[in-house]
């Protein structure tokens, strides 16, 4: 029989040996959570970068499908790194600026504005003289007119051939009523405020004895089928060339030809005509503008000097 010292070793042998077991069981157990831990986070890692993925993805110790990973791009793959910013859907890339359109960063700076003396809907008071028109060529240098129906325009405003072409309806006292033209500039003593009319437009307001009556005038936007011409000026070449239009429904007020740039603006001259001393522009697309504002592009008119070439286009009526 054994005595009690021999049986204590053996009991303190076994309380070593099951700690022990038991240590090393809590061990191994410790390891799994451990390996499955990672693996969930592995798992959910994959889930929220990827582009598509389902509800199994997302369970631990379930690594991603197919469905999850397919389509990702490169960035989308987690990285120790800090990911680069990505735009959110409802970003929008910046735009290249648009070339050769008509935008207001074409428009030349400084340019006169479309009106000048005589402005749309304004109403003016002078007098009426008369004068020998002639065949109704003047100032302006158009030629003759179709017509009788034109008029010279004070100095003041005429405005260095602004009213060129200008449409004016004019009043007289007593009620009755002319359309004119101006074609001509009346020097002083014509007044500002004054207009020097045909003899056969005068004749429709007073008696030509009268001489000198009192008037009302202001611009006249008519009706028309006629279009634009335009006409180069004599000795105008690639170098130099003096542009004028003709026929156009309402005042010009700007005139500027088309360069690699833009559009440039050309001086215009006491007998309307716009003048392009270097040649730029010559013979190359135009712009006009009206007292209204309104633009029109020609195209196509070459450099024929005293040739009245006509364009397909006209300003709108107001």
């Amino acid at each position: 029989m054994a005595s009690p010292s021999h049986r204590r070793p053996r009991r303190e042998r076994r309380g070593v040996l099951v700690p022990a077991v038991a240590v090393a069981a809590a061990g191994l157990l410790v390891s799994l959570v451990v390996a499955f831990a990672r693996d969930d986070g592995s798992a959910t890692v994959r889930a929220t970068a990827g582009s598509a993925t389902t509800g199994a993805d997302a369970r631990p110790g379930v690594p991603p499908t197919a469905t999850g990973t397919a389509g990702r791009t490169p960035e989308a793959e987690p990285s120790t790194a800090s990911p680069a910013p990505r735009p959110s859907a409802t970003t929008t890339p910046a735009r290249p600026s648009r070339k050769g359109t008509p935008t207001a960063a074409a428009r030349p700076a400084g340019g006169a504005p479309p009106a000048g003396r005589i402005k749309p809907g304004a109403a003016y008071g002078g007098v009426a003289t008369h004068y020998d028109a002639g065949d109704g060529d003047g100032a302006c240098l158009y030629g003759p007119s179709p017509d009788r129906m034109t008029a010279a325009m004070n100095t003041t405003d005429y405005e260095t051939s602004r009213a060129c072409g200008a449409h004016v309806l004019v009043r007289a006292a007593g009620g009755a009523s002319v359309t004119v033209r101006i074609t001509d500039e009346c020097p002083s003593p014509c007044a500002p405020g004054q207009l020097d009319l045909s003899r056969e437009a005068f004749a429709e307001l007073a008696g030509l004895s009268a001489g000198r009556i009192p008037i009302t005038w202001s611009l006249l936007s008519p009706d028309t089928s006629d279009t634009v011409s335009i006409r180069y000026k004599t000795g105008s070449g690639r170098h130099w060339c003096g542009i004028q239009a003709i026929g156009h429904r309402n005042p010009l007020a700007r005139l500027e030809v088309g360069t690699g740039s833009g559009w440039q603006p050309l001086p215009r001259t006491e007998y309307n005509y716009f003048l392009s001393p270097d040649g730029t522009g010559c013979g190359g697309a135009l712009r006009l503008t009206d007292v209204y504002g309104e633009r029109l592009t020609v195209d196509g008119v070459t450099v024929r000097p005293d040739a009245v070439q006509p364009t397909r286009v006209q300003f709108a009526r107001h």
